[in-house]
């Protein structure tokens, strides 16, 4: 069967880290492991809206967060010992970071304070956390990635449940990093990057996890980084390595391909602007976010519960 190849569409630039904040030549021992050796001026992260219509994003190897304001001007919030890269923000305006050396940790916006929140489950060290989603209802899901893959297939996927349960669902993954859940909430999507691969698993009240497998298969690139939900239950797939951020539909069909303008290293997305209509994608080869206008809007989190239109979006 031929499928329609999907359709183009490009970005820009919306704002650029400016050079007082460009760590040149440093070396950190994130970018050592995941880098190569290879020094970086940063690596962005971890894009959310918050109801001001701001921009949150996170410097992993130099353990930053900014917020840049909707004209596109880079604030530093804070700067701490940490590796951050997941951000979302709940709807009580809590900032809760995945912090891959720190585990999950909450940002104060208006101090700069970071605080531990779930360091470890009993006794055991996270992995190396990485990516987070609010459920309607406020139950956390977040991924844990550390290096797994093929050669470690320990990927873990967890559900902090608005009563404080910490609860793994899944441990078997191939490097588990975006995370988001289906329009009804009974799916849960887990882009495994080492399998170049979106899965699907299947979600149960009593937090069982059944029929997990292959939702989407990527090919080229590096795999699949964040992750971000459509209003009609499509997926917003950011591809590092292939400088695009895939838009299917709910049946997992290529609908649009959003093309970089600037480094093929894009890492996450959300979505924001007046009708949701506007993606923006971290660049962390560049220290950019780029922008692209869409035909689809993207579903905010907790919309089920909530009609705010300026609701923090998936």
């Amino acid at each position: 069967m031929l499928f329609k190849p999907p359709e183009p569409i490009e970005t820009e630039i919306f704002a650029e880290l400016p050079a007082e904040y460009r760590r040149q030549g440093e070396r950190r021992a994130w970018t050592d492991a995941r880098r190569g050796g290879k020094p970086a001026h940063s690596f962005l992260e971890g894009p959310s809206f918050d109801r001001e219509g701001r921009l949150y994003v996170t410097d992993i190897p130099f353990g930053r967060v900014f917020r840049i304001s909707p004209a596109g001007r880079f604030e530093l919030v804070v700067e701490y010992d940490g590796e951050p890269n997941g951000l979302k923000i709940h709807r009580d305006g809590q900032i809760f970071i995945t912090d891959y050396r720190n585990g999950l940790v909450q940002l104060d916006p208006d101090t700069g304070t970071v605080t531990p929140f779930v360091q470890r489950r009993y006794t055991e060290s996270f992995k190396g956390v990485n990516d987070l989603f609010f459920a309607a209802n406020g139950d956390l899901f977040f991924t844990d990635q550390g290096r797994t893959g093929y050669q470690d297939p320990t990927g873990k996927v967890y559900r902090l449940s608005a009563d404080g349960r910490l609860h793994c669902l899944f441990s078997s993954g191939i490097n588990c990093n975006g995370v988001v859940t289906n329009l009804d909430e009974s799916v849960l999507y887990v882009a495994m990057t080492n399998a170049n691969a979106v899965w699907h698993l299947g979600l149960m009240p009593n937090d069982d996890v059944i029929a997990a497998g292959t939702f989407i298969q990527l090919s080229g690139g590096i795999g699949p980084d964040g992750l971000a939900l459509t209003a009609d239950g499509g997926l917003a797939i950011a591809h590092p390595g292939m400088g695009a951020v895939w838009i299917t539909d709910r049946k997992g069909q290529p609908l649009y391909r959003v093309n970089s303008c600037g480094s093929d290293f894009v890492t996450n997305v959300a979505f924001g602007g007046p009708d949701n209509r506007t993606l923006f994608i971290t660049d962390a080869g560049n220290g950019w976010v780029l922008k692209a206008d869409l035909p689809v809007a993207g579903r905010p989190m907790f919309s089920h519960q909530t009609s705010d239109p300026t609701s923090p979006s998936a």
